[in-house]
C-alpha cells in the first residue's frame, strides 16, 4: 500500500515472488502442464500492457521471463501510462519501473509458449534491433503464439510476420503500416471511440489488440490460446463490484478487474458521487532510491461502469476495495460504508488490497479476522480488532480476502478466484 515503509519496490517484490512460484501451487488449481511466457521489455513500455498479462499469468501458475536486449536480470526498465487527458492525442506519463528477471541472451524460443510484446515507444528501438527482430521471426516460424498491443505490432512488421494478409489491429496510427506490410487491417465494427473497443483479433498464432482498454478480452484469448480451462463451482458466472474513487491505486483496480473479465465474470466499478461513463483518476506508487515511502504518480483514468443508484447488493457475489488514496475518500462517505456492511450481512465475499482495508475497518468487518498487511496498514487492522499478518502477501479468512499491496496481486487473484469458486487449469 502507499503508506508502506518497506523500501523494496513492487517490481522487485514480484521478482522474488517469481523465484518461489515454481514451488507454489496456485490455489486456483494445479496445472497439469507448465506453461511459460516471454515478456519482451524496454524503456517506456506501456505499464498496463505490461503488468496486466504479467501478474495474471503468474497468478495462474504460468512462468514469465521478463527480458530486454543489452540488459540482464536485476536491471530495470521504465514504464509509462498512455491515456487521453483532454488533448487530441494520448499523453505519456512516466509511472514506475519493472525489474527484469532473466537475460535476453539466454532466451531460446523453444522454451516458451508465447512471446508478449506490450505497447510503448520502446518498440521503435527494438524494431531496429536485429536480435529482437530475429527473436520474433523465430516465434512466428515455429508457430508459437505472439501477443501484441497498441504500437508493438511494429515488431510484426519488422519480422515480416503479416505478409500474405494476416489480420491485425493496433492503435489506428498503425493502419497504413500494417497494410503496407501486407497485413489485413481489422477493426471492431460500430465503434465511436477507442474506449468502446472491447475486442481483439487472432489470426493463426498472432494476437493483436488496439491497446489496454481491450485487455479483458485480450487476456481471455491469451489464456484460451495457451490451453487454459476455466471452471466454476457455480451455475452462473460470478459477479464482482469494485468500490473506487479518485486516486485509486492503478494496478490495484485494473489488474483484478481485467483478470475477472478474462475469466468470464460480470465486473462493475462504482463510486458514490460519479455516474456510469465518468472517470476516476488513478495513482501509481513508485519507490525511488533514498525515499522512505513511494512517490505517488498519476496513472491511467478508470471508467466507472455503473451508476451508484443502480447498484443492488443482491446482484453481486463480492465487493473489492482496491488501495491507493481513494479509501480515504470512501471512508468519509456513509453510503460507501453502508454498502460494504450489506455485503458482509449477506455473507458475500469481500476483499481489499493495501489501504482498501481502511474502508473495511470502518465497517467493522475486520474484527476477529486475519488480514494481510504491510507496515503502513498494521495499526489500522489492529485498532479495527483484526490480526495483521505481515508474513504473507495474501490471506483468506472465511469470506474475507486481503492483500498487503499491489505486488501481491498474483497471490490475491488466486485467493479471490478460489473464494468465488473459479479455477484455471492448463
Amino acid at each position: 500500500d502507499s503508506l508502506c515503509l518497506n523500501k523494496i519496490s513492487s517490481s522487485n517484490i514480484w521478482f522474488i515472488f517469481y523465484q518461489i512460484q515454481k514451488k507454489h501451487l496456485s490455489k486456483m488449481g494445479s496445472s497439469t502442464v507448465q506453461k511459460s511466457a516471454l515478456l519482451l521489455c524496454g524503456d517506456y513500455m506501456e505499464a498496463y500492457e505490461t503488468m496486466v498479462p504479467l501478474y495474471i499469468l503468474q497468478s495462474f501458475g504460468v512462468s514469465v521471463h521478463c527480458v530486454s536486449p543489452n540488459r540482464t536480470a536485476g536491471d530495470r526498465c521504465v514504464m509509462s501510462a498512455h491515456d487521453f487527458l483532454g488533448l487530441e492525442l494520448y499523453t505519456e506519463l512516466v509511472v514506475d519501473q519493472l525489474t527484469l528477471n532473466a537475460n535476453f541472451d539466454d532466451v531460446t524460443p523453444e522454451n516458451y509458449d508465447v512471446i508478449i510484446i506490450p505497447g510503448g515507444r520502446f518498440t521503435e528501438i527494438l524494431s531496429a534491433d536485429e536480435k529482437c527482430v530475429d527473436l520474433v521471426a523465430r516465434f512466428a516460424e515455429s508457430k508459437k503464439l505472439i501477443f501484441t498491443s497498441c504500437h508493438s505490432q511494429v515488431m510484426l512488421l519488422a519480422a515480416g510476420v503479416l505478409a500474405g494478409g494476416v489480420k491485425c489491429t493496433a492503435f489506428e496510427s498503425m493502419k497504413p503500416l500494417i497494410e503496407l506490410s501486407g497485413g489485413e487491417w481489422w477493426q471492431q465494427p460500430g465503434i465511436q471511440s477507442m474506449f468502446e473497443i472491447t475486442d481483439c483479433v487472432k489470426d493463426g498464432n498472432v494476437v493483436s489488440m488496439v491497446g489496454w482498454p481491450t485487455l479483458g478480452h485480450g487476456i481471455k484469448v491469451l489464456l484460451e490460446s495457451l490451453g487454459a480451462k476455466v471452471s466454476s463451482l457455480n451455475k452462473d458466472p460470478a459477479s464482482v463490484l469494485f468500490l473506487i474513487g479518485d486516486y485509486v491505486e492503478d494496478y490495484g483496480v485494473n489488474i483484478p478487474f481485467r483478470a475477472l473479465q478474462a475469466l468470464g465474470c460480470k465486473v462493475d466499478a462504482v463510486t458514490p458521487n460519479k455516474k456510469k461513463g465518468e472517470v476516476c483518476a488513478t495513482a501509481v506508487y513508485d519507490f525511488e532510491e533514498g525515499r522512505q515511502i513511494p512517490a505517488e504518480k498519476r496513472g491511467h483514468n478508470f471508467f466507472v461502469t455503473a451508476s451508484w443508484d443502480d447498484v443492488c447488493v443482491d446482484d453481486y457475489d463480492c465487493v473489492v476495495v482496491p488501495g491507493g488514496r481513494s479509501p480515504e475518500l470512501l471512508v468519509m462517505n456513509e453510503k460507501a460504508i453502508a454498502l460494504v456492511k450489506k455485503f458482509a450481512e449477506k455473507n458475500k465475499v469481500f476483499a481489499a488490497i493495501g489501504q482498501g482495508k481502511l474502508l473495511l475497518a470502518a465497517t467493522g468487518v475486520l474484527k476477529g479476522k486475519r488480514c494481510a498487511s504491510g507496515k503502513g496498514m498494521k495499526v489500522t487492522v489492529k485498532v479495527a480488532g483484526g490480526e495483521a499478518v505481515e508474513s504473507k502477501g495474501c490471506v483468506t479468512d472465511g469470506k474475507l480476502v486481503t492483500a498487503a499491496s499491489v505486488s501481491d496481486l498474483p497471490a490475491f487473484l488466486s485467493g479471490l478466484s478460489t473464494a468465488l469458486g473459479v479455477s484455471v487449469m492448463f
